[in-house]
């Protein structure tokens, strides 16, 4: 058996797994994502400051999968991004992509499900995800109040020529 064919039955082992700990499914076809994202983007209009930044951060984080699922399928990602916020802007909140057809389409209708699980497992990382980027987003601001006027300045170590005991390198 090649490592592929491996790593397929694993994949749906764990499905099952999944489904026998939490009975529960949702649409897939990154469908439930989409729809989060947009409703959170629109609560971002309702906060400030860094609730704002994090919730924008959060439904970006949530787009990721729709990015990737639609990289594997080989699709462009930018054209499937800006079809499916159409459409779940329409109302259409089971609008996802069927990887087999390379269309959007009703994931209820087509039959296309995930375990309920995870989808919890995509939200808790795409919050690990959100805050990484916030965080970021703190260094690369701390950073620019603590830099002088006009530049780097002639302060630090400048360098390895700078350190001590370096013996002019």
């Amino acid at each position: 058996m090649n490592s592929e064919t491996e790593r397929s039955i694993h994949d749906a082992l764990c499905v099952v797994r999944d489904l026998i700990r939490e009975p529960k499914i949702v649409a897939g076809g990154s469908a439930p994502e989409l729809e989060m994202s947009k409703e959170l983007k629109k609560y971002a209009e309702s906060v400030s400051g860094r609730e704002q930044l994090a919730v924008k951060a959060f439904a970006e984080a949530l787009e990721v999968l729709t990015t990737t699922l639609s990289e594997n399928a080989g699709l462009d990602p930018i054209d499937i991004i800006a079809e499916l916020r159409s459409r779940h802007e329409k109302g259409e909140k089971w609008a996802g992509i069927e990887v087999l057809s390379g269309k959007i389409q009703d994931m209820s209708k087509a039959g296309v499900f995930e375990p309920l699980t995870v989808k919890k497992q995509i939200i808790k990382s795409a919050s690990e995800a959100a805050v990484m980027i916030l965080k970021i987003d703190d260094v690369i601001a701390s950073q620019k109040m603590r830099a002088p006027p006009g530049g780097a300045g002639g302060g630090g170590m400048g360098g390895m020529g700078g350190m001590p005991g370096m013996g002019g390198m």
